[in-house]
């Protein structure tokens, strides 16, 4: 049996190392990564508001401890976007925690 010789026909078919270096590459990989991420962040958000409007046995001090530590999630997965979630998050969770527990 023989083997054939490279000939060098396919000497410019891209391999997987070098696709992995094509900056419209990675820009799409940053692209998806940071879609995952708010995905995440929205069902946290979700999740946490579900908790802090349905629970019977939360206190009002575990509600607070919830909202602070959503926030530090929030802000460890996207820490130059304090006021985006000042503005949209914030706001929400005050609301929740304020008709929960009749505050104001």
């Amino acid at each position: 049996m023989q083997i054939p010789r490279h000939t060098g026909r396919y000497r410019d078919f891209p391999l997987a190392e070098e696709e992995s270096r094509d900056p419209s590459h990675d820009a799409a990989q940053e692209k998806e990564e940071e879609s995952r991420k708010i995905r995440r962040l929205q069902l946290m958000m979700s999740m946490v508001m579900s908790v802090l409007s349905q629970d019977p046995d939360l206190t009002l001090e575990e509600a607070a401890e919830m909202a602070a530590n959503a926030r530090r999630a929030a802000l460890n997965m996207f820490p130059d976007k304090e006021l985006a979630y000042d503005i949209l998050y914030r706001p929400r969770l005050q609301r929740l925690i304020n008709e929960r527990f009749r505050l104001q």
